[in-house]
C-alpha cells in the first residue's frame, strides 16, 4: 500500500500560483500511475494531472493543459503540482493518488485506492 502525505495549498487571487506536493511511501515497484485529483462538493472527484512513475511522460486534462505542471522530486520521493495562472473555478479540495498501473491517465487516478488526505485550494477573483 502507497502512503500519500500532501502539503501545499491555500488561497490565492486569480492569476496566482500555488504549489501542491505529495510525499510518497510504500510503494516497490516504479509501475504506478500518480497524479492529482480535485473534488468540489456536491461533484465526483475528477483527475487533473497524472505522471508515470516509471517515466514516459505528463498527462493533463483540458483545463490544466498549459497552466499546471506535474512532476516528480525523486530526491525526496515526492510528487508535485505546480498551478499558474489560477482560475475561480480551480477551487476545490485537491487530492494526490497513486495506482499501480501500466498505463496512465488522470481519469485512472479515480480508480485508485491510495489517497492523500486532501487539501484546499481556494482562487478568489
Amino acid at each position: 500500500q502507497v502512503h500519500l502525505v500532501q502539503s501545499g495549498g491555500g488561497s490565492v487571487q486569480a492569476g496566482g500560483s500555488l504549489r501542491l506536493s505529495c510525499k510518497a511511501s510504500g510503494y516497490t515497484h516504479s509501475s504506478y500511475c500518480m497524479g492529482w485529483l480535485r473534488q468540489v462538493p456536491g461533484k465526483e472527484r475528477e483527475g487533473v494531472a497524472s505522471i508515470y512513475l516509471g517515466g514516459g511522460g505528463e498527462y493533463y486534462t483540458e483545463s490544466a493543459k498549459g497552466r499546471f505542471t506535474i512532476g516528480l522530486d525523486n530526491a525526496k520521493n515526492a510528487l508535485y503540482l505546480q498551478m499558474n495562472r489560477l482560475k475561480p473555478e480551480d477551487t476545490a479540495i485537491y487530492f494526490c493518488a497513486a495506482v499501480a498501473s501500466d498505463t496512465c491517465t488522470p481519469s485512472l487516478l479515480t480508480s485508485s485506492r491510495d489517497w492523500g488526505q486532501g487539501t484546499q485550494v481556494t482562487v478568489s477573483s
